[in-house]
């Protein structure tokens, strides 16, 4: 086999690679026998065809299949030879594949960079430096008391903070559409729940008024009959419900899983939901200037594959979290090349890291990290089996937690100084952060006003 390599700038990389027509021959044969044994032709009892017939009748497509695979095992052995890493598979191009010939083909490809880090001394990061105070405990109190609103019926027109209950059916044309006529809906008032048009008109009703709205549905809307067109909405008010918030006793305690202990015991859970929360953040913190840290102080050029694989990959997750099922609405791809550019450098410093300091995947941390998972789900530890189970998302897992000792490696040789901080300031609490108690799981988090 002889291979001749070319660097075509960059990354990338010609290689050119010949194969005696013998070794095609001797291969295209060895097939043929095997195949003769085994092949079933009209006219012949199985396995004793001629040689000579299966050539004619089969020829053709084993040569083809013996070409395709001798350029995989060729280009395969010429990476060795060459000691190359391709980022990717490579572009075929043939060059001579007639029989009787040396088949001749190029491929091209990129290859992935030398990486080469800079020493983590040179790296500056500031860690934030906060502690739950007990104003920060009251102040998550009181959110949770905004969380569970009590709702009382009055008999006055209707305001912000109110929550209207109404029945109302949906009419387009002057006719209602299937599936029109719905009972017990609920808005709160001012929260932004629904269409303007709607919560505009449910301003100032009382219990047993009817009104008419007309409102434009969005174009997103489930229902196509409805989506993107204006409507009438006939009105039924049911109740007028007044916003009041619960007082801080025993059933508001037991409300979070607190049975005993009273006000000490619900501050003290608090206390240490919260904490475990600021922990979070804190590392989020560091992790986030530990991976701006090493982007800036190693530049790569990164293979253009790769970077493409990565755009199509946050192009789908984009799709999935605004709930886009249709492929060709995906966002456009150029949005995304620099972060996927990002996420692909850091990988390959990420590895050379690992491999130069032959780091293994720490098994505490692993179980760490499925913990947190598990902790979510009604029943733990059958979602443990579950996820033991899935080969793939425990290799996630690992990668997680992988990553996390090499956070940890970066930030113990980095320049660290310490910056005051707050809860509020790094969980951004009372700004769309967390924003209430999860007793049965230990942690904080947002359940959305009149939720």
């Amino acid at each position: 086999m002889q291979v001749s390599l070319t660097d075509t700038g960059g990354l990338n990389r010609r290689l050119e690679v010949a194969v005696p027509a013998t070794e095609v021959t001797r291969e295209v044969q060895q097939r043929l026998k095997q195949l003769s044994r085994t092949a079933r032709l009209k006219g012949f009892r199985p396995g004793k065809a001629p040689l000579g017939v299966i050539t004619k009748q089969f020829g053709e497509q084993v040569r083809s299949e013996v070409v395709n695979d001798l350029m995989r095992s060729s280009f395969a052995q010429a990476v060795t030879q060459e000691n190359l890493r391709p980022a990717a598979g490579p572009r075929i191009e043939p060059i001579t594949l007639e029989p009787e010939s040396d088949l001749k083909y190029a491929a091209h490809f990129e290859v992935l960079p030398d990486v080469t880090l800079n020493p983590v001394e040179g790296l500056a990061i500031e860690k934030p430096v906060a502690a739950v105070n007990d104003v920060d405990v009251d102040a998550m109190i009181e959110n949770m008391r905004v969380q569970r609103p009590i709702y009382t019926a009055v008999e006055r027109p209707s305001h912000d903070t109110d929550r209207v209950v109404f029945d109302y059916q949906v009419l387009v044309g002057g006719k209602m559409i299937e599936d029109g006529d719905v009972k017990n809906a609920q808005v709160v008032l001012g929260a932004r729940q629904t269409m303007p048009e709607l919560e505009e008109g449910l301003r100032g009703v009382s219990a047993g008024e009817e009104r008419t709205v007309t409102a434009v549905f969005p174009a997103n809307h489930p229902n196509k009959t409805v989506a993107g067109q204006p409507a009438d909405l006939r009105l039924s008010i049911k109740a007028v419900e007044e916003h009041s918030l619960p007082a801080v006793d025993e059933e508001f305690f037991r409300a979070y899983g607190v049975e005993k202990g009273g006000l000490e015991e619900m501050r003290t859970e608090v206390r240490k939901s919260m904490e475990r929360e600021l922990a979070g953040a804190v590392r989020n913190r560091v992790r986030v200037q530990v991976m701006d840290a090493l982007f800036t102080a190693n530049p790569l050029d990164v293979p253009r594959a790769m970077v493409d694989e990565q755009v199509q990959r946050l192009q789908l997750d984009t799709a999935r979290r605004m709930g886009v099922q249709d492929l060709s609405r995906l966002p456009p791809p150029e949005n995304f090349v620099e972060p996927a550019r990002r996420r692909v450098a850091l990988g390959l410093l990420i590895s050379q890291i690992v491999q130069a300091n032959s780091m293994q995947v720490e098994r505490e941390r692993v179980q760490e990290r499925l913990n947190e998972l598990i902790e979510s789900y009604p029943d733990p530890e059958q979602a443990r089996r579950a996820y033991l189970q899935n080969q793939d998302a425990m290799r996630g897992i690992e990668s997680g937690a992988l990553e996390e000792q090499v956070i940890d490696w970066v930030f113990s040789g980095a320049q660290v100084t310490e910056k005051a901080s707050t809860f509020k300031e790094l969980t951004g609490f009372g700004q769309g952060g967390a924003a209430g108690y999860d007793p049965e799981h230990g942690h904080t988090h947002d359940h959305g006003p009149g939720a």
